[in-house]
């Protein structure tokens, strides 16, 4: 194991959630206790991610090499700016997802509590590798361990419809990472002589343009968990999950995986300017495009709340996709802070459904009548999540959106400008009904909210949206670092 620039936070980093897991076991006959562990291992790892976020942004790259499988294969972690904006936004969102979940749980009488939190856990310590990796061998073990922990949050229920969603979302992640991403990974090894992440890629000069596409290709589909279609159909299969479950998938560490993995692959592996001037990435333009507008129209006509948000995630997505396959500076800007931008949102949404299913005990929207006046912090949370995802400041959706169609209309892909407008058109047809409906038609019943650390939760996330659009100063030079390493 070898050490270079302060790497004991990075430890740290991966350190903290495992253990974390080890004491959620320990102390699961006293849930108090147990639960304490949680709130007290996110708030160190948050410490730990925001002391890495200030040696990234003075110029830092930590490192830190954990073993040696063979030559040229080992486990290393390096942290770059796009590694560091993943992190920072998971760390931070595991402390309220966190205090969400307790009130969830509690509020919902959940069964297998203590495994829940520590498959949580697991998780949290998969993202932080994941985001932390230094070369695509590391990449590829957290991103499988990150599946694994995850299928037992899917199938919590233990029900016949949660046995049937993990099944159909091991078969896709994992069947896909390895038919498609392990192959990739080989491939892109045996072609540039290492794994290893670079600022500018590895294989420029290395490949014919046909053969750059395909490759691609195999990247792109074998990060599944990016649930660009036609492999989708786990994320609302998995919604049948609990909704703290719904909000890590969403939110803080599965989807972002796979979108992270495509541009991670995109800035590191092909770098921008091969992946422009060979055309490898032109075809993503059109798949991601048909994502976006499929999934919206299936959005659309969802009057199960979770499956709207569900397929609303599926678009959103592949905004990060589609700027990806732009291949421009610029883009790449608009995907990272889209990624930012999508989790504190979409983790909003899916707080206030589980706070309308705990209180209310409604699932469908067609059931929300004048929910806005008896949930009235619930509901003006889950508005201000609607606008971000519709792209309105002063949220935080409009930023990646604003960039992301500014290096459309600079690349004059008149596919993608198209793609984006219609797409903002079809957010506001499918989230404005559901606030009309919630606030403008009579409340039949009292007042009432969900737990407080529910309450809270959501608030905190909420605010969050409109300060990210405020303040975006550290996501924003985060994300303008990247091109740079």
């Amino acid at each position: 194991m070898t050490f270079s620039n302060d790497p004991v936070l990075l430890a740290l980093a991966l350190a903290i959630p495992a253990l974390a897991t080890l004491a959620i076991a320990m102390l699961g006959r006293w849930p108090n206790l147990r639960e304490a562990a949680t709130l007290a291992a996110a708030v160190l790892l948050f410490g730990a991610v925001m002391a890495l976020l200030a040696h990234v942004l003075s110029g830092a790259r930590p490192e830190l090499h954990l073993v040696s499988v063979a030559p040229g294969l080992s486990l290393a972690l390096k942290i770059d700016p796009l590694g560091m904006l993943f992190a920072a936004v998971a760390a931070t969102l595991w402390i309220v997802n966190s205090l969400y979940s307790i009130g969830y749980m509690r509020g919902n009488d959940e069964p297998r509590q203590t495994i829940f939190y520590a498959c949580f856990a697991i998780a949290i310590f998969a993202t932080m590798g994941l985001a932390f990796s230094g070369n695509l061998f590391t990449l590829f073990v957290f991103y499988e361990v990150l599946s694994l922990s995850t299928y037992p949050l899917v199938t919590h229920k233990q029900s016949p419809a949660a046995m049937k969603a993990g099944r159909v979302y091991l078969l896709t992640l994992v069947g896909a990472s390895m038919v498609l991403l392990l192959p990739a990974i080989v491939w892109t090894g045996l072609a540039a002589g290492t794994l290893d992440f670079r600022t500018g890629g590895i294989l420029a000069g290395k490949l014919g343009d046909g053969a750059l596409a395909l490759l691609f290709a195999l990247f792109v589909f074998g990060a599944a968990k990016a649930a660009v279609m036609p492999l989708h159909r786990w994320l609302p299969a998995a919604m049948v999950a609990p909704t703290p479950v719904s909000a890590l998938l969403h939110a803080v560490a599965v989807v972002k995986a796979g979108v992270f993995t495509i541009l991670k692959v995109a800035v590191s592996v092909f770098g921008i300017e091969t992946l422009s001037a060979s055309g490898a990435s032109e075809w993503l333009v059109y798949v991601a495009g048909f994502t976006i507008v499929v999934a919206s129209v299936v959005a659309l006509q969802a009057d199960d709340l979770k499956r709207r948000l569900a397929y609303s995630t599926i678009g959103q997505l592949s905004y990060i996709v589609l700027a990806a396959a732009l291949a421009s500076p610029v883009a790449v800007l608009g995907a990272a802070l889209h990624i930012a931008a999508h989790a504190v949102s979409k983790i909003t949404l899916f707080f206030a459904a589980g706070s309308v299913y705990t209180a209310e005990h409604v699932t469908k929207i067609s059931q929300m009548d004048g929910i806005g006046r008896r949930m009235p912090w619930t509901m003006g949370a889950f508005a201000i999540g609607a606008l971000s995802m519709i792209g309105l400041p002063p949220t935080a959706g409009f930023l990646g959106k604003w960039f992301i169609l500014d290096a459309a209309t600079g690349a004059t892909n008149r596919f993608a400008v198209g793609v984006i407008v219609v797409s903002t058109v079809l957010n506001a047809a499918y989230f404005l009904p559901i606030l009309t409906r919630a606030f403008l038609r009579p409340a039949n019943g009292p007042r009432q909210e969900a737990p407080l650390a529910m309450v809270i939760a959501l608030t905190v996330t909420a605010a969050g949206t409109v300060l990210l659009f405020l303040c975006p100063g550290v996501p924003f030079r985060l994300a303008s670092m990247i091109m740079g390493g």
